[in-house]
């Protein structure tokens, strides 16, 4: 079984390369493509975020009594990119390339920060702080919107 670090980073790398392939096809106004392809982003994401706010999250407080800690913060950017996909979402509607672009340069940024602080910090936390329970916690998170 995979570790809770190799199972959320692997989901960050397929989230980033849909929002790659999103941002491609809106650059070149490729806009079916582009829509599609954000629309499959915008899932993916919705997921993932679900997968931490609604299992690992809970599980990692419960376990370390730490709930203003780091995934209160991580709480805190998973708004924020919310917010910044809503503003795509709305760009991508309207063909509005410029729109588009600018959100997303400010997502990938957000994302990228964000990730290096998860798969860094809080993931070997997590893994480290569930130890034999990491397992059930990972079967829980595969479970979430199926």
């Amino acid at each position: 079984m995979s570790t809770i670090l190799q199972f959320l980073g692997s989901d960050h790398r397929a989230c980033d390369d849909l929002f790659a392939l999103a941002e491609e096809a809106a650059g070149n106004k490729n806009w079916d493509s582009a829509r599609g392809l954000f629309g499959k982003f915008q899932a993916a994401m919705a997921h993932h975020l679900a997968m931490e706010e609604e299992v690992l999250f809970p599980a990692f407080e419960e376990r370390t009594g730490m709930s203003a800690g780091p995934t209160q913060v991580m709480r805190m950017e998973h708004e924020q990119m919310r917010a910044l996909i809503a503003d795509m979402a709305a760009a991508a509607a309207a063909g509005n390339v410029s729109a588009y672009l600018g959100a997303s340069e400010t997502l990938n940024m957000l994302m990228q920060q964000h990730n290096i602080k998860e798969e860094n910090m809080l993931y070997p936390m997590a893994d480290r702080a569930l130890g034999a329970d990491g397992e059930a916690v990972l079967h829980s998170m595969q479970a979430v919107g199926r």
